[in-house]
C-alpha cells in the first residue's frame, strides 16, 4: 500500500512582528481616546511624544511633510522593466511609474519610519496600502530602490536572496507593518474578497498603546481631581519583565500567536521569537540581517540578571537618554560605577576617548537596510569569532584598517582569561548544526542540559535539530520541557512531533498542554495535533482540547498570511477534517500562488476527500512553478500509482530521488512498488535506504524486516523487529509481523509469547485486539 502523505514545513517567521492593542477595551478603563486627550494635562509629555520616532513612526504626506522633507526633481531610479521617479506639485508628492507598456502615477499618502530612512505608502485597489519602490535615505536625502535596499546578505551556503517586487503582500501594510506603526488597529480583512477596510484611532505609536484605553481616565480625572483609583496603566508599577515585553512587542523578530497583546501581558503568550536557526544572524548571534533588537537583548548578560530595562536607557517616546557626551557612560553607572569612574584601565582607551565609551565597544552598531542598529547582547568585542564565523566586532568597526587577527591578538594580551572561548564553542555548535553535522550531536545535548545554557543558544539548537536523525536527542529534549526559559520549552515541543509514538513523549507532550505559557502550549498541541485524543487517558484530555483549540484560534489569527492558513490547513489534516483543510490551502494558494507546498498539501487534502482530478491539477500547477521539486514529483507518483499508472509513479520516485537523494518517503515508496512487482532485491535496498534517512520512523524498519523475510535473511529480519519494538512498543505491527516470522520458523511459543506482549499494550485499537485474542486463542 502506498503511502499518502502530507509534506509539512513550519510556521513561517515573519520579518516584521506587528502587534496591537485589542479593540476590546482593558476592564474598567473605557474606550480608547486619541494623545490629544492626553494634552490638556500632559503638555509636556505631549510634546515630547508627537516630536518622537514613536509618534511619528506612521505620518500622513501633507503639505507640510512635503515642504519640510521632500525635495522636488528626483532622478530616475530603474528598476527591472520600470523607471520610477518622485515629483512634487505644490504640496502634493506623487510617485511616477514608466513601465514597458504604460505610465501610472501613485499618490504618497503616508511616511513610515524617518530615524534612517522613509518609506512611503500609497492606496491601491481592494483597500491596501502599500509600501512604493523608491524610499528616502533620512541622512543623505537621496532616493533609492526600496527591496534593493532590502535584499539579504546572507552568506556562502544559505539561500540566496532577492529583491521582492513592490506590489508583493510582504510590502502591503494592512499584512504585514501595520502593528507598529499606528494606534489601537484593526485590520479587517475579507478574505472573500481579498480585500481590506483597515481602521486605527490615529498614526504612530500613541499613549494608549502603553497605557490602555484613556476614555475612563479622562472622565474621572474630570469629575474629581486625582481620585484613588486613575483607572489607567502606570508604566511605571509594572516589573522589570513587563516593561520588556511591551517593547519587545514591536522590537523583535517574531511570528505572532494572537493579535491581541496588551501592556502587561507576557510576550511568549502572543509571540515566536525568531533565533539562530535563521541565517539573518551569524552563529555566534551578531545581526547579519534587520532582528529588531530582542534575539540579542535576550543573550545579554545584564538582561538575564532581571535588573535592566528598556526604560533605564530609554525614554517611553523611544529617546536615548545619554546622549550627550559627558553623561555617554551613565547608563552603565548603576551596576559598573567603579569601571565608568576610571576606564581606561578596563578599555584599553584614552578615558576621554570613544573608546572608552561604554556603548562603543559593547553595543556596536551595524548596519542592515539603512538601518542603523546597537548590539543590544552587551557583549564585548570578539574579534576570534570574526575570524571563525565572520561577523562584526567592534574593535574592527573603529579600526577597519587592521585585521581580526590583530585585534584578537591584542584582547588576548589585555586579558589573562580566554573570555572568547564560551562564546566560539556556542558558535561552532550552531554553524555545526546549521550545517548538518550531527558529529557533534553529544556536545549539544549537553549544551542544552546544561545548568549555564544561553536560551537563545539552545533554543536555536533544539530547531536546528529538526533534521537530526539521531535520536539520542529525544531524552533531552523531553527534558527541555522542564526547562524555566519559556522560548526553550516551546522550541522542544515543537520538535517532538517526530517522536509522537514514543509513550514517554507523549506524556511528556500532554503535561505541556498545561503549561503556564501560551506559546508552549500551542506548540505541544502542534506536536499532538496527528495523536487520536480517543487514545489518551481521560485526565489529560480537557487540557488537550483546550490547547487544540489555542493553536487553531493562532492559525486563524491573521487569515490573509499565506502560510498561516498552509498551517492551518495541516493542522487540519493531522486532525483529519480534509474538507477544512482543503479550504485552508485554497486560500493559501490565493494569497501566494508561487508557493509549491501548498499547492502539493491541497493535492493531499483532494485525495483525502476522493477528488483525483483536482488532487492532480494542483500537483501540474505545482509542477509549473518548480519542475524539478522532489517532493511534487513524489506526490504525483503516489496518485499516478493509485489511480492505476506503476511504471509512471516508479519514474516519477526515481527522478525525487535523484533531485533528492535524502527523500526517505520516495525510497519507501519505490520500495512498495517494486516489492509488488517481485523485485525483493531492489525493494529491499530502498528499504534500507529509507529505514537508515529516517531510524524514527516505524513504518520504514518494518517493511525492511518485511522484505528481510521476504528475500531469505529472516535471522536479522528479527533483529530489525526486535529493535524496532525496543524503540516503538506501541507499533503493533512490528510484534505481528515478528510473531508470524517465529510461526513460519515453528517457533510457537515464541511467535505466542510476542502476541501475548503486544496484547498487554495499553490503548489498542480494536482490530488489533481482535487479531491478538485469534493469534492466542487455544
Amino acid at each position: 500500500m502506498l503511502l499518502l502523505t502530507a509534506t509539512a514545513i513550519a510556521p513561517l517567521l515573519l520579518l516584521w512582528s506587528g502587534w496591537r492593542v485589542s479593540s476590546s477595551p482593558s476592564p474598567g478603563q473605557g474606550e480608547a481616546l486619541t494623545s490629544a486627550s492626553c494634552r490638556e494635562c500632559h503638555e509636556p509629555f505631549y510634546r515630547l511624544w508627537s516630536t518622537s520616532l514613536h509618534g511619528l513612526a506612521m505620518r500622513p504626506a501633507g503639505p507640510d511633510f512635503v515642504n519640510k522633507h521632500l525635495s522636488p526633481g528626483s532622478p530616475d531610479i530603474k528598476i527591472g522593466d520600470s523607471r520610477y521617479r518622485v515629483e512634487i506639485k505644490g504640496s502634493k508628492a506623487e510617485l511616477l511609474e514608466h513601465g514597458p507598456r504604460a505610465e501610472r502615477r501613485y499618490s504618497i499618502s503616508y511616511a513610515l519610519g524617518g530615524k534612517n530612512v522613509l518609506y512611503f505608502l500609497t492606496a491601491l485597489d481592494r483597500g491596501r496600502l502599500q509600501v512604493l519602490p523608491l524610499a528616502l535615505n533620512a541622512r543623505t536625502k537621496s532616493w533609492l530602490d526600496t527591496t534593493e535596499s532590502m535584499t539579504r546578505h546572507f552568506p556562502a551556503g544559505a539561500p540566496a536572496d532577492a529583491p521582492l517586487h513592490w506590489t508583493d503582500r510582504l510590502l502591503t501594510f494592512n499584512t504585514a507593518c501595520f502593528s507598529c506603526h499606528v494606534s489601537q488597529v484593526s485590520k479587517n480583512y475579507h478574505p472573500d474578497s481579498d480585500s481590506y477596510s483597515t481602521t486605527w484611532t490615529e498614526p504612530g505609536i500613541n499613549c494608549e498603546t502603553c497605557h490602555g484605553p484613556g476614555g475612563e481616565h479622562v472622565r474621572v480625572t474630570k469629575e474629581k481631581n486625582f481620585p484613588p483609583d486613575l483607572k489607567i496603566i502606570s508604566v511605571k508599577q509594572f516589573t522589570v519583565e513587563e516593561k520588556n515585553h511591551a517593547c519587545a512587542s514591536c522590537h523583535a523578530k517574531a511570528a505572532p500567536i494572537t493579535t491581541s497583546f496588551l501592556p502587561k501581558d507576557k510576550f511568549f503568550d502572543h509571540f515566536d521569537l525568531v533565533a539562530l536557526e535563521h541565517p539573518d544572524f551569524y552563529p555566534d548571534g551578531r545581526d547579519l540581517g534587520e532582528n529588531y533588537t530582542m534575539t540579542g537583548w535576550l543573550m545579554s548578560a545584564c538582561v538575564t540578571s532581571g535588573r535592566l530595562d528598556c526604560l533605564k536607557c530609554h525614554t517611553s517616546s523611544g529617546r536615548y537618554r545619554f546622549n550627550e557626551e559627558a553623561s555617554a557612560n551613565q547608563a552603565c553607572s548603576p551596576c559598573h560605577d567603579d569601571k565608568v569612574k576610571d576606564p581606561a584601565p578596563h578599555t584599553h582607551h584614552k578615558a576621554a576617548g570613544n573608546g572608552s565609551r561604554c556603548v562603543h565597544c559593547h553595543m556596536p552598531k551595524t548596519e542592515f537596510a539603512l538601518m542603523q542598529r546597537s548590539d543590544h547582547s552587551m557583549r564585548p568585542p570578539y574579534p576570534a569569532a570574526t575570524i571563525a564565523f565572520g561577523s562584526p566586532n567592534a574593535c574592527n568597526i573603529c579600526h577597519a584598517d587592521r585585521s581580526a587577527n590583530w585585534a584578537d591578538r591584542q584582547v588576548r594580551q589585555w586579558h589573562a582569561r580566554d573570555y572568547q572561548a564560551s562564546l566560539l564553542r556556542r558558535g561552532r555548535l550552531v554553524s555545526a548544526a546549521r550545517k548538518g553535522d550531527w558529529s557533534r550531536l553529544a556536545d549539544m545535548l549537553a549544551f542544552i542540559r546544561s545548568s549555564d545554557r544561553d536560551e537563545i543558544f539552545a533554543a536555536s539548537l533544539i530547531r536546528l535539530m529538526a533534521d537530526c536523525p539521531d535520536e539520542r536527542k529525544w531524552p533531552t529534549l523531553r527534558a527541555a520541557l522542564q526547562d524555566p526559559s519559556p522560548l526553550i520549552r516551546s522550541a522542544a515541543a515543537d520538535q517532538l512531533y517526530s517522536d509522537l509514538t514514543a509513550p514517554e513523549t507523549r506524556d511528556a507532550l500532554f503535561q505541556a498542554t498545561r503549561d503556564s505559557c501560551r506559546l508552549v502550549r500551542v506548540r505541544a498541541a502542534g506536536s499532538l495535533a496527528a495523536y487520536p485524543l480517543d487514545l489518551a487517558p481521560a485526565g489529560v484530555k480537557p487540557a488537550a482540547e483546550a490547547a487544540l483549540g489555542e493553536l487553531e484560534s493562532s492559525l486563524q489569527a491573521r487569515p490573509d498570511d499565506w502560510s498561516l492558513n498552509y498551517n492551518l490547513g495541516n493542522f487540519y489534516l493531522d486532525r483529519n477534517l480534509p474538507e477544512k483543510a482543503r479550504t485552508a490551502f485554497e486560500q493559501a494558494t490565493r494569497l501566494r500562488p508561487d508557493i509549491v507546498m501548498a499547492w502539493v498539501n491541497l493535492s493531499i487534502a483532494s485525495c483525502r476527500l476522493g477528488l483525483t482530478a483536482p488532487a492532480e491539477d494542483a500537483l501540474h500547477r505545482a509542477l509549473q512553478i518548480h519542475p524539478e521539486s522532489a517532493p511534487v514529483k513524489f506526490n504525483l507518483a503516489l496518485l499516478r500509482a493509485e489511480t492505476g499508472h506503476p511504471g509512471e509513479a516508479e519514474r516519477l520516485l526515481r527522478e525525487a530521488l535523484l533531485t533528492d537523494p535524502q527523500m526517505a518517503e520516495a525510497a519507501y515508496n519505490l520500495a512498495v512498488l517494486l516489492g509488488n512487482r517481485g523485485d525483493v532485491v531492489e525493494a529491499l535496498k530502498r528499504c534500507r535506504q529509507a529505514a537508515s534517512l529516517r531510524p524514527e520512523e516505524p513504518r520504514y524498519s518494518h517493511s525492511l524486516a518485511f522484505y528481510l523475510n521476504q528475500g531469505g535473511q529472516p535471522r536479522e529480519a528479527i533483529q530489525v523487529l526486535r529493535r524496532l519494538i525496543q524503540r516503538h512498543p506501541d507499533f503493533v505491527d512490528a510484534y505481528l509481523l515478528l510473531g508470524e516470522i517465529y510461526e513460519t520458523r515453528g517457533q510457537v511459543s515464541s511467535a505466542r509469547q510476542i502476541y501475548a506482549e503486544a496484547a498487554r499494550r495499553p490503548n489498542l485499537v480494536p482490530e488489533h485486539k481482535a487479531l491478538l485474542e485469534n493469534k492466542l486463542s487455544p
